[in-house]
């Protein structure tokens, strides 16, 4: 069975294959599709995001589709940046621009403040169904970039029970805890009931 992941994020793909890979599915990306270009994320929430991407791509090639959307929700910014996680610096940005404009709105906030979370849903839409999962983890905003692995906001958000933000952990280490290994292990078991 083949199941096309819903983006144009490299470093998004990497994960969900990787996550995927011991399933007996083909994975094949938008990257096969050139014809798909970005679709405008315009829920309110991360699920409305999530199916609206799952649903138009599904119905553009009729594969089988995965999409996914996170937000990072930063409790001292009342959950901010949220859906706009990938954009909050402002469209067609790097990543760093977005870990430059957090860091600058919590500079003088003290740790205990900056708590946070990650937060993930991942969807599947075939011919019969449509189905989503959701995985979260706490952690705290660092007050300065560590590491060098991983993506995003990846730097700055430190994980207190392991002692390190994500960019500190191999992908294997990440993937094993983070918001989005989280929803994907709980996709991975609704997906071996649905391919059965």
């Amino acid at each position: 069975m083949k199941i096309l992941l819903a983006t144009h994020n490299r470093d998004k793909e990497k994960e969900l294959q990787k996550s995927l890979e011991e399933t007996n599915v083909e994975i094949c990306s938008l990257f096969d599709f050139p014809e798909i270009r970005d679709i405008e994320e315009t829920g309110k929430t991360l699920l409305e995001n999530s199916l609206l991407k799952a649903r138009t791509v599904f119905n553009i090639t009729g594969i089988p589709t995965i999409a996914d959307d996170t937000g990072l929700e930063v409790d001292f910014l009342d959950g901010a940046p949220g859906v706009y996680s990938a954009r909050y610096a402002g469209e067609k940005v790097s990543y760093q621009d977005n870990v430059n404009k957090l860091l600058l709105e919590l500079d003088g906030v003290p740790y205990n403040k900056r708590t946070a979370k990650f937060r993930t849903v991942i969807s599947y839409i075939d011919i019969k169904q449509e189905l989503w999962t959701e995985g979260h983890i706490d952690g705290i905003i660092s007050d300065n970039i560590r590491g060098d692995k991983g993506f995003g906001y990846d730097p700055v958000f430190f994980v207190p029970h392991i002692g390190k933000t994500f960019a500190e952990l191999s992908s294997a280490q990440k993937n094993k805890i983070s918001h989005r290994g989280i929803a994907l292990q709980k996709l991975r078991k609704i997906l071996i009931n649905v391919l059965k």
